[in-house]
């Protein structure tokens, strides 16, 4: 990493970021990196540099916003990106003044400034969902790398709070780095298209973009389905986790068949023509540290149905900006069906909740973490 007295180098850590494989924390970092090269700091000018595997960098181009570093290591291997991280990497970061970790965890060694962002503790909450190798990883690594982190970035204030009940640390070492959106890009034409592939034109739809992990509460969805009238269809769209084969049996025991359509990872034209064309995005997850596409769908003024849980409770203003349900499938079908009776004040309560939801706002929230743990240094 090559020093200009007067820039401050930042160095960014994206190699464990696996593209389609990590949900919304790959989003998240990207839209705050590009958010960052877009925010002019008045008082200190800084230089980033992203260092990030192959697959990385050929699937998110606007990541060149800032300098690149490729690494040619099989990053995607958990063992092999944990040698490049003590290794190459450290040596590679050795004269930033800033280093950023973008995973939750941080090699045991570095002589600059840490920041740290933590997405999630779900490990905590739902260690049942986890592999016992992964569970000791983090169990051993995220505290320590947390307790050494000159700063903590975390994306809601609900992530904040738990990680210093969990780890001990003082709130002001954590800053809240919101997620930042733009507007969904699509037509009524690529909609209706979309629709019309889907086969549900002129039937009311539903959207669930997500992962089959199994903490995304597709059954308790599936569930409400036979509550609901015939005529109203579900669309689940995203890539396949762990509780794909309970999510087709599911479909099949309730007879579900004609009415959910699985598409599993679509491009991303496809997912914001659903989210834009549905009657109601629907997002029962047990567990989340933001929920990013709560804020597509308001952005796009589709409703929103939301599991009533601490970090969707908090994107959802305590349900003034979405509709906020408990666990039986029975008040989620009686959510559902009082959404789509009347929409008109949820879709405007969120259109003006997704305006706090900026590249700018996330941008500018990633750089003041920045400067925190620069000025920790000095």
């Amino acid at each position: 990493m090559t020093r200009h007295d007067d820039v401050v180098q930042v160095a960014v850590n994206l190699t464990w970021c696996a593209p389609g494989r990590v949900g919304g924390s790959e989003e998240y970092l990207v839209r705050q990196l590009v958010g960052a090269a877009r925010v002019a700091t008045d008082d200190m000018s800084m230089d980033l540099t992203v260092h990030l595997g192959a697959d990385l960098a050929a699937a998110r181009p606007e990541l060149g916003v800032h300098h690149l570093s490729v690494t040619r290591w099989p990053v995607a291997r958990r063992a092999a990106r944990i040698a490049f991280e003590h290794g190459p990497l450290a040596y590679a970061t050795r004269t930033a003044d800033v280093v950023h970790h973008g995973g939750g965890t941080a090699p045991l060694w570095g002589a600059a400034p840490r920041v740290v962002t933590v997405h999630d503790l779900q490990f905590r909450h739902l260690p049942e969902y986890f592999s016992r190798g992964r569970l000791t990883y983090l169990r051993t690594m995220m505290p320590q790398s947390v307790r050494r982190a000159a700063v903590v970035c975390a994306p809601t204030a609900y992530v904040a709070s738990d990680i210093c009940a969990a780890y001990g640390i003082d709130l002001d070492r954590v800053v809240v780095v919101p997620h930042g959106m733009e507007p969904l890009a699509s037509d009524e034409a690529t909609v209706a298209q979309v629709r019309h592939d889907m086969g549900t034109t002129n039937r009311q739809l539903l959207v669930y973009p997500a992962i089959t992990h199994p903490h995304k509460g597709h059954r308790q969805l599936l569930e409400a389905m036979p509550h609901l009238d015939d005529d109203i269809m579900l669309v689940l769209c995203g890539g396949q986790g762990a509780a794909e084969a309970q999510v087709a049996a599911d479909i099949e025991r309730l007879g579900l068949g004609h009415r959910v359509v699985r598409t599993g990872r679509v491009s991303t034209a496809t997912r914001d023509a659903l989210i834009v064309g549905a009657d109601a995005l629907v997002f029962p997850s047990e567990y989340e540290g933001f929920g990013a596409p709560l804020v597509e769908a308001m952005s796009a003024g589709t409703p929103v149905i939301a599991a009533d849980i601490g970090a969707l409770r908090e994107v959802a203003d305590n349900g003034a900006a979405a509709r906020l349900v408990g666990a039986s499938s029975r008040e989620w079908a009686d959510a559902i069906s009082d959404v789509l009776a009347s929409p008109d004040e949820l879709i405007a309560a969120g259109q003006q909740r997704a305006q706090h939801y900026t590249l700018a706002a996330s941008g500018t929230a990633l750089i003041g973490a920045y400067q925190r743990a620069l000025a920790a240094r000095r």
